[in-house]
Parts: structure tokens; C-alpha cells; sequence
């Protein structure tokens, strides 16, 4: 399928983004920025709000109305900030221009609508998804920011060694399934795009379906789900086994029959890749059994299952390095006494570990934080797991087999980068389930 038409464009000047860039450092000098021109036009206070959230990072802008005023908030690693307040005329002025941007009806208010636009900036187009949603005082607007410098390489992941070993190793075969797990906002999307980057070949045909393409790669065939045209998971992948692909991006399983095709396409000769809304690596069969697709199905087709969560990392610029309280270095021992010792970094065993402590600096809007990383859970399916599958094990009972045969949990993935300094316990806490 072709890219999309771009329905708007919003073109932002190299002089423009670096006097922008100057004057905004962090969430304090961005919401002054912005309260200055909320009596300029509401196209160069939009295209301060766009330019601002991409310079601090920001992976959604959020607009919402309330009985008085409305709210301009950003998401930065995953915690939403509050930026400025502002009059509902302002407000107004915002939906309508960024409903004309993104190719919206401006006179309809009561139903969901969905489009996108488009940022020129001087080497890059940022591609940015809108969504209004019918609220109690008006519309609320979410502005996705997809900026392709998201697409990292697999090393910039944050994979263990043993981990990283793992995956190069599986995603070099030539048929199966790799199953991604985890709530919304979890990282999965980009964990499969730097996949699709490292085996992204001349000799390989890899084609994607997705719901919406989030970013474009060169050299692969991306199509987009419409279900209104009705084209939908399960008959596109029908159609894209028609086009011989070598490798197929299933974005996500929703229902059966997508399901049944993305595992039969995986027992004839393709590698799949596809995401599942589970909690943990373990509850990813039991998803697949409880949208009714047989064991018989599941067990031959899928290789490697992975959890995952994006924790943020510690501000370099402000960490400190304390000795842990005895009620957390009694949770490090207890959490990692089953983790396999090569895998435990050298400070472990050191008597005088340090752990990282948050401070806050202008660097990283205070809050301690700057970036994030992966923490993964990872099994591979073998003869033992084939064969346990096919019973249809229960959540615990798979999670137990797989730690018995060296899966090292989310949580625990976690306490080793807080032992490597990368981040805190209370931040593997605040993402991973204990």
C-alpha cells in the first residue's frame, strides 16, 4: 500500500528551532515560552508547542478542556508533566487548527476522530498523530510526536549480554514466531523496529501490517489497516502471504483469525514478528488460548516469547551513588538469589555497593530522570516447552518452567541495572510487577 497522503504540514525553520531550542532548557522555561505567545497567532503558538515538545523529548501533547480553563500537558519518559493553563478561547483556536491540519471534520464534536500531519524540520519530518475524544467540557487532543531518531539501533535497547546473544541468534532464522509483550507505551513497537533494522537486507522481502504505520523504514513494505475499507489484520496478512515475504510485522494480535494466520505463516517458512497485550513473557500463550486458537497451533510456530518495560534512567548530570538501606540491599540478595551468577554484575558481591539516588537538575526538569532503558523477560520455546504447551499450562505454571530453565524476570533484569547505575529501585518498582 502507498504512504498515506500527508493531509497538513507544518514547516518549522532551522532559525526558528534553535532560537526555540535556546529559550527551552526544561518543563519550566517551555510553559513560559508558551504562556508569552498565548495572545500571538494560534499558528506560531502551535508551532511553539510542537517544536518546544520535540526539543524536550516529548513522546505525546496533551490538550484538555476544563470548566474554566483548559490544560497543555507533555510526556516525557513516560510521566506526563503539566505545562501551562490557559483561556478556552485559546483552546478553541488550538482543536480547529489542528483538526485542519490533520485532515478532521471541525464540526464534528460528539464522535472520536483520528487523523495526522506533518513537520518539515530542517533534516528531519516528524510525523505526528492527533486524536480527539468527546469529554465532559469539550474535546481532548493528543498529539503522538513520531520522530524517526526513536528508531534506535538493537545494541541502544538495553539488552543483557545474554539476552542480546540470544535475540541476534533468533532473529537470523528463517521461520517461526517472535512474540513482544507489554502494556501500551512499552517500548514494543521500537523493539521491533530496530529488529526489522538489523535484518532489513536487499535479499529479504519484509512486509508489515500495522494499525497505523508509526514510522517508515526504507526497504520494506509497510501497509496500513483500514477496517472501514475493510481491510483488517486477518485478511491483509492473507494478502501479504500472496506477495512471498520472507519476514512479516503482524503490529498486533487482537483476535483469532489474525492469530491462526500469523502462526500458520510462521509454520510454512516465514518469520513472524507480531505484540500481545500481556503482562508477562508467560501469559503470552495463555492470551493466545484464550482467543481461541489450539495448543497444536501455538507450540510449533512460536520460537521466543519477550516481556518488556521501559523504566527511565538516572540524570547524569545530578546522580548520586548512596549505600543502600538495609531493607533495600535485603531486597537486592533475596530478588537475585536465583539469577545465575555470570549474569550478576561484579558490584553485587562487592561489600561496599553503591546504588544510584535521584537529586533533579535543570538538565532533567528535576526530576532525577533522563531517558529510558528496556528491561526484558525472554524464553525461547524448545522440545521441554513444545511439549508443555501443548497441555495449556496455566500462567504460573508456565512462568515457573521458564525460570527453571533460565528466564531472569523483568524485575530482576531491573535490580541488575540498578546495580550497573542506570537506574533506581524505586523506578523498576513503579514499572515492574514485583
Amino acid at each position: 500500500m502507498e504512504r498515506e497522503k500527508i493531509t497538513g504540514e507544518v514547516k518549522i525553520s532551522l532559525t526558528k528551532l534553535t532560537e526555540i531550542q535556546k529559550e527551552v532548557k526544561n518543563i519550566s522555561t517551555f510553559g513560559k515560552k508558551t504562556e508569552q505567545l498565548l495572545t500571538a497567532s494560534v499558528t506560531e503558538l502551535l508551532m511553539t508547542i510542537l517544536a518546544g515538545a520535540i526539543s524536550l523529548d516529548a513522546s505525546d501533547i496533551h490538550i484538555e478542556p476544563e470548566e474554566k480553563k483548559a490544560k497543555l500537558r507533555i510526556r516525557i519518559d513516560g510521566i506526563l508533566h503539566d505545562i501551562i493553563i490557559f483561556d478556552l478561547k485559546v483552546y478553541k483556536a488550538l482543536l480547529s487548527r489542528i483538526k485542519l491540519l490533520s485532515g478532521l471534520k471541525l464540526n464534528v464534536t460528539n464522535r472520536p476522530q483520528d487523523g495526522r500531519f506533518t513537520i518539515l524540520m530542517a533534516e528531519t519530518t516528524i510525523e505526528i498523530r492527533a486524536s480527539t475524544l468527546p469529554a465532559e467540557y469539550g474535546e481532548t487532543i493528543v498529539l503522538r510526536i513520531l520522530n524517526p531518531k526513536n528508531l534506535i539501533e538493537i545494541e541502544a535497547l538495553g539488552l543483557r549480554k545474554d539476552i542480546a546473544e540470544i535475540f541476534n541468534k533468533e532473529i537470523k532464522r528463517p521461520n517461526g514466531m517472535i512474540i513482544v509483550t507489554g502494556p501500551t507505551g512499552s517500548g514494543k513497537t521500537t523493539t521491533l523496529y530496530a529488529i526489522l533494522k538489523k535484518i532489513n537486507k536487499p535479499e529479504i522481502k519484509i512486509i508489515t501490517i500495522e494499525d497505523p504505520v508509526e514510522y517508515h523504514l526504507e526497504g520494506l513494505s509497510q501497509t496500513q489497516v483500514d477496517p472501514s475499507k475493510g481491510y483488517t489484520f486477518a485478511n491483509g496478512l492473507r494478502s501479504i502471504m500472496r506477495q512471498d515475504p520472507d519476514v512479516v510485522l503482524v503490529g498486533e494480535i487482537r483476535d483469532k483469525e489474525t492469530a491462526e494466520i500469523a502462526l500458520q505463516a510462521a509454520l510454512t517458512g516465514h518469520l513472524v514478528f507480531s505484540t500481545l497485550h500481556t503482562n508477562d513473557a508467560a501469559g503470552a500463550v495463555a492470551r493466545l488460548i484464550d482467543l481461541g486458537v489450539r495448543p497444536v497451533s501455538i507450540a510449533p510456530a512460536i520460537n521466543m516469547i519477550v516481556a518488556q518495560r521501559l523504566p527511565r534512567k538516572v540524570c547524569k548530570k545530578c546522580v548520586e551513588f548512596i549505600f543502600p538501606s538495609p531493607t533495600e540491599l535485603k531486597k537486592l540478595k533475596e530478588s537475585l538469589k536465583r539469577v545465575r551468577k555470570e549474569i550478576l554484575p561484579p558490584s553485587f558481591l562487592n561489600p561496599k555497593l553503591k546504588i544510584p539516588k535521584t537529586k533533579g537538575c535543570p538538565d532533567c526538569n528535576f526530576t532525577g530522570y533522563r531517558g529510558r532503558i528496556g528491561i526484558y523477560e525472554t524464553f525461547l520455546v524448545d522440545d521441554e516447552m513444545e511439549r508443555f504447551i501443548l497441555t495449556s499450562p496455566s500462567i504460573v505454571d508456565m512462568r515457573e518452567l521458564a525460570i527453571k530453565k533460565g528466564m531472569v524476570l523483568m524485575y530482576q533484569d531491573g535490580l541488575i541495572k540498578v546495580l550497573e547505575g542506570i537506574t533506581t529501585i524505586e523506578e523498576v518498582e513503579r514499572v515492574a510487577q514485583i
